[in-house]
């Protein structure tokens, strides 16, 4: 639940009134592609509005730091050491930037929809009633940023299936379909949820994790509604300035898919070569070297894991997730066991983040003791 949604939080006409009226806003954004588009969206406002502001993208396992006087610090997604506005801690920020931004005569629905689908998978009941009435429809197919789709199927962050992060493999996987009718791209679809649903490997969430995936919404500066979510979550994680370049409108597309190709290709090779442990609640994933272990994180919890509760572990890094509301301390549990080696974490219900300075079983049973 973001602070705008809380029954004693301030209207976001409230909110929209506190930044107005504010000299200089200071924001402070967790790296996933709901927070970029959320300061996109409230940034973009203030331009509007003739407001100052610097913006400031940090990972939930680091604490960041006061570096100017603004008079007003909104942290997204994360909490700060002085915000005076937090949203999105608890649940999706871009809806509620979305509606503090219109308040201020911005209205930037296409991003406000990725940031959405990139936090939910879904833009929910009042986005996507707000993309009918704008024309924005959905169409078959798969929910990818490029035109090609065995290059989308290979990279799409979306969803992990036996072919992600192979291109060869995706090319072959799609040459039997006619892609330039409207048959064919269903065709396809269809065949990418069977296939996912049929994963040995698999589990029944991402059976039904899949579905969004599928019949994107078009639009935006990467093909489709999804494919841009996809683009911002994996850039933001990369390059948070290039990410927030994208989100502000500075789109420079060839370097951002450039960049979400290799942060795919990383993260579904990860998965594969991961040693796994199944433990009441948990299932840990160690794997060699820095990862991306939040995306690994999110893919393996929707696609992966059998249990409530995912644990990545590279070398130094960790990063948690819980599915739904089962492990409400991972935030808490994290920092907890990276402070014990030194370390740093943090996070919310859901997600956590850490770095650390001991080997990585130590940190896995340090973790299983805390949560």
């Amino acid at each position: 639940m973001s602070a705008a949604d809380r029954p004693d939080a301030p209207s976001s006409e409230d909110l929209a009134t506190r930044l107005r009226d504010a000299g200089f806003v200071r924001f402070v954004a967790r790296p996933d592609g709901d927070s970029v588009a959320a300061v996109g969206l409230l940034a973009s406002a203030l331009d509007t509005s003739g407001v100052p502001y610097q913006i400031s993208v940090t990972s939930l396992s680091e604490r960041p730091e006061r570096s100017t006087d603004a008079d007003l610090t909104v942290a997204i997604g994360r909490s700060a050491t002085d915000p005076a506005l937090t949203i999105g801690v608890d649940g999706p920020s871009a809806r509620t930037a979305y509606a503090v931004a219109t308040e201020l005569g911005s209205d930037r629905l296409e991003l406000a929809l990725a940031g959405a689908v990139a936090a939910d998978g879904h833009p929910g009941d009042e986005l996507a009633t707000r993309a009918v009435e704008r024309g924005i429809e959905r169409r078959p197919g798969l929910g990818i940023p490029t035109t090609d789709p065995a290059d989308g199927l290979a990279h799409s962050t979306l969803v992990h299936a036996p072919v992600s992060g192979d291109l060869t493999a995706t090319e072959s996987a799609v040459s039997g379909f006619d892609l330039d009718e409207t048959e064919g791209r269903r065709a396809l679809a269809s065949q990418v949820a069977m296939t996912v649903g049929a994963d040995p490997d698999g589990t029944a969430r991402g059976a039904r994790r899949v579905e969004r995936f599928l019949h994107p919404l078009s639009g935006g500066p990467f093909e489709t509604i999804e494919g841009y979510a996809d683009v911002l979550d994996a850039l933001v994680r990369e390059q948070p300035g290039l990410a927030v370049a994208v989100a502000l409108g500075g789109v420079d597309t060839e370097t951002a898919l450039d960049i979400w190709r290799a942060h795919a290709t990383a993260a579904h090779e990860t998965i594969r070569t991961a040693r796994t442990g199944r433990y009441d609640g948990l299932f840990v994933a160690q794997c060699d070297g820095q990862p991306p272990v939040g995306t690994v994180a999110r893919l393996v919890a929707e696609f992966r894991s059998p249990e409530p509760l995912v644990l990545v572990v590279g070398d130094g890094v960790a990063a948690a997730r819980a599915v739904g509301d089962e492990s409400p301390t991972v935030g808490t549990a994290i920092e907890q066991t990276a402070t014990e080696f030194d370390g740093l974490g943090g996070g919310t219900a859901t997600v956590g983040r850490a770095q650390f300075d001991a080997d990585p079983t130590e940190f896995v049973a340090a973790f299983k003791e805390a949560v």
